[in-house]
């Protein structure tokens, strides 16, 4: 996916203005209130939570060795483990296993890290024909577009769209008339999917967790389509990035849980399954293709909690921004506030100073983080990096630095501070709000500023001292 999050401004105001997609979002809010209901109720989250923070961070701390021994224990189930440095690697390494195995048709399941390597545009540049058989991926392959959310990829998309999709792509069918249920969609897509899982040669599916111990991989869905895509093709291909690895059996056990209960509010995903190799009455051939791609620098450094990210979207979920702008206005693979973070590492700070900034910094995605990952103290570093890089506009940076000078000099601050609210006060006139107000043209784009209606606070609080004396 071209990265795009430069464009984000002009995105966001696409996105408000889109009434689709506030119809969609609206209905992404009532799921996250109806998860965090659950999380609420299900007790023990706390602890649970506690346990997974201690699992990853000690696997992190001995990364290098979790990954060589779930390397030894995959090989020894007959899977073949390929290590790729950038998307780049993973891509020329997934179109040699396919083009080996003489793949004529792949089956593909959702997996975030293949859209991070680029793997749907790597396979159409090869000439391989891919169908993807998550739902929601398989509407956006029909319509063409990247997902907007990391485990409801189609969230963006409203029942009258899907129908219109459905309608466009399947005229094959000979149906006429537009479907209104959607379980009429539904079963008008498992049937044809079916003869796709049943005539592939190659499935492509993601990873939840890498089980350092017997060398396994965990795959969670709640669609089915996961197992059916590992299973009946000759060739399986699993895509992960090196932060996956888990310790033991025990341990994935742990984040199953806290997975499953805070991306949908479920005990447990309706299918979990844990896949070996070729040993164990699988496929013909297993590759499982591991992804560093700056995750090596960021273990080294101050976004390293990132990588304890079990990708629930818990805080895109739950944060304000996203909630109204969807996933498609941070222009990347991931997007909210995990989003934010992740994509200036991935990728570079330059072309993306606009995310570290889409937020509140109000702490929601810091609470509902059942990793207990810090966002907004990260969005706060990249955000110091930015001012030390001068990737903060000009006149943002004499803006601070004025105030710098003037909150060094309580007086002048206090003298300053008076006569801009006497005049912001004169120029609202008698409407009492200013619509415009000059250096602060984000605040007065969308809505009208109180003016002033009296003294600044150091005055009121002066004038409260003396009387209380």
């Amino acid at each position: 996916m071209e990265l795009r999050a430069h464009r984000f401004k002009s995105a966001v105001r696409a996105a408000l203005a889109d009434p689709d997609l506030q119809e969609a979002m609206a209905d992404n809010r009532r799921f996250a209130a109806h998860v965090r209901r659950q999380v609420a109720a299900s007790g023990g989250f706390r602890s649970l939570r506690d346990q997974a923070k201690a699992i990853k961070d000690h696997t992190l701390a001995h990364l290098d060795h979790y990954l060589e021994a779930y390397e030894a224990a995959a090989s020894r189930r007959g899977v073949q483990v390929h290590w790729a440095a950038t998307p780049e690697d993973a891509q020329a390494r997934v179109v040699e296993i396919c083009r080996s195995a003489g793949a004529r048709r792949i089956i593909k399941g959702k997996t975030m890290i293949g859209e991070e390597m680029g793997i749907n545009a790597a396979l159409a540049r090869a000439g391989l024909q891919r169908v993807e058989t998550d739902l929601g991926e398989y509407i956006l392959q029909l319509a063409d577009e990247p997902p907007s959310h990391i485990n409801g990829p189609a969230i963006h998309k409203t029942l009258r769209q899907v129908q219109a999709l459905f309608h466009q792509h399947h005229q094959a069918l000979g149906r006429t008339h537009y479907l209104q249920d959607p379980a009429e969609l539904l079963a008008e897509a498992r049937r044809l999917l079916r003869d796709r899982f049943l005539d592939a040669d190659v499935g492509i599916t993601g990873a939840n967790f890498l089980i350092a111990e017997d060398g396994r991989h965990v795959l969670v869905t709640n669609e089915g389509n996961g197992d059916l895509a590992s299973l009946l093709p000759r060739v399986r291909i699993v895509l992960a990035s090196i932060e996956k690895v888990l310790p033991s059996l025990a341990d994935a056990g742990t984040h199953l849980q806290l997975l499953a209960l805070s991306a949908t509010g479920q005990p447990l995903t309706s299918y979990t399954s844990f896949y070996g190799g070729p040993l164990d009455d699988g496929p013909e051939e297993c590759h499982v293709v591991l992804l560093d791609n700056g995750r090596s620098e960021m273990l080294a450094g101050a976004f390293r909690p990132m990588l304890r990210c079990i990708r629930c979207a818990a805080c895109m979920d739950n944060c304000p921004v996203y909630n109204w702008v969807g996933g498609h206005a941070y222009g990347w693979i991931y997007p909210g506030p995990m989003g934010s973070v992740w994509t200036p590492n991935l990728t570079h700070l330059e072309g993306t100073r606009d995310l570290p900034n889409a937020c509140t910094l109000n702490g929601r995605c810091k609470e509902v983080c059942p990793m207990q990952i810090p966002l907004p103290d990260m969005l706060r570093e990249l955000r110091n990096r930015q001012w030390q890089w001068r990737l903060v506009p000009a006149t943002t940076r004499w803006g601070l630095r004025l105030w710098a000078a003037l909150a060094r000099r309580p007086r002048l601050y206090r003298a300053a501070t008076a006569l801009l609210a006497r005049l912001m006060k004169r120029a609202s006139g008698n409407r009492g709000y200013l619509r415009h107000l000059p250096l602060a043209g984000n605040w007065t784009a969308t809505r009208d500023m109180p003016a002033p209606q009296g003294a600044t606070f150091q005055q009121r609080w002066k004038q409260r001292k003396q009387a209380d004396t």
